[in-house]
Order: structure tokens, then C-alpha cells, then sequence
């Protein structure tokens, strides 16, 4: 790739049709992109200084064994807050949509964590992750079952989003 500056435009390709028209384009966007960049900068800078919110009820979740293949039992009962293995990591609660009035698990949810499940000992790297349904977790567990397991920790609501304060 050729880096070079022609009639005050930084070129960043070797194509000799390019018109000075489209040169002045690509100038003007790239400056764009790099504003944008700066922009989302200084807002990631604002949300890390943002200062602490209201308190979030610790709600309670039901867990089933780690391992999908042993059965359903014993039955945990985990807190929102216990979720987080660490201060300094970010928690990513994905609501799975499955329970209550929709009888049957959402398809584009079942392909997004399947995808997930793939990654999921990458993104255990940097956070910790949990799926959500309304489903009562027999049967959450059932239908991960079907789509051959899962890495990812599969909670139901404890008595439908029971929560304390």
C-alpha cells in the first residue's frame, strides 16, 4: 500500500484511475472516521468516570448443575451479585427468549448461543457471561441438551424474578 500525499490528499492506494473527485472523498471520510474515533474515545472516557448509580436489586436465579448430563438436581438458588467473579469484571446477562408465553425457544436466540457456546471459554477470559430465560429449568436445561450442551451458565428465574433488597 502506498502512503503518499498528492495535491494535499493522503493517498492511500496506487490506483493511477482515481479521480481527484473520489481522492477528495476518501480524504473526507478517512477525517471523518478519525473524528469518530475520537469522539467514542472521550465518550468511553465519560462512561469509566460516570459515578455510581442507584443500588440494583440482587435479583435470585435457580442454577442446575454445571454438568448438563447430570440430571437437573441439586438445584442452587444464586444471587445477581454472585454472578461476578470479580469487581473489576463486566457481567453480560443474555435473556434468552424461552418461557412463560412463548412455548417454544426463540430460533435466532438458539443460533445466537449456540454461536456462543463456541467462544465461550474466550469470553471467560475477559467477563463472565450468563443465559436468562423465563423458562422453569427443567426445561431450559432439556432444550440445552438438544442443541448438544453448553459452556454457559443456563439460569431460570428463582419464583419468576423473586428479588430482595
Amino acid at each position: 500500500m502506498v502512503h503518499t500525499v498528492v495535491n494535499g490528499t493522503f493517498r492511500q492506494t496506487n490506483l493511477t484511475s482515481e479521480s481527484s473527485e473520489y481522492l477528495a472523498k476518501r480524504e473526507e471520510l478517512r477525517l471523518a472516521e478519525i473524528e469518530l474515533m475520537r469522539q467514542r474515545e472521550r465518550v468511553a472516557g465519560l462512561r469509566r468516570n460516570l459515578l455510581e448509580g442507584a443500588p440494583i436489586k440482587d435479583y435470585q436465579f435457580e442454577e442446575g448443575p454445571r454438568d448438563l448430563n447430570a440430571g437437573d438436581v441439586p438445584v442452587r438458588t444464586v444471587r445477581l451479585s454472585e454472578l461476578f467473579t470479580n469487581a473489576n469484571r463486566s457481567l453480560v446477562i443474555y435473556h434468552f427468549m424461552f418461557g412463560e408465553s412463548q412455548t417454544k425457544a426463540c430460533p435466532m436466540c438458539t443460533a445466537w448461543l449456540d454461536g456462543t457456546n463456541g467462544v465461550a471459554h474466550h469470553l471467560a477470559q475477559n467477563l463472565d457471561f450468563a443465559v436468562v430465560a423465563a423458562a422453569d429449568l427443567p426445561t431450559l436445561r432439556a432444550h440445552a441438551r438438544e442443541r448438544a450442551g453448553t459452556s454457559c451458565a443456563s439460569l431460570a428465574p428463582a419464583t419468576r424474578l423473586s428479588n430482595t433488597t
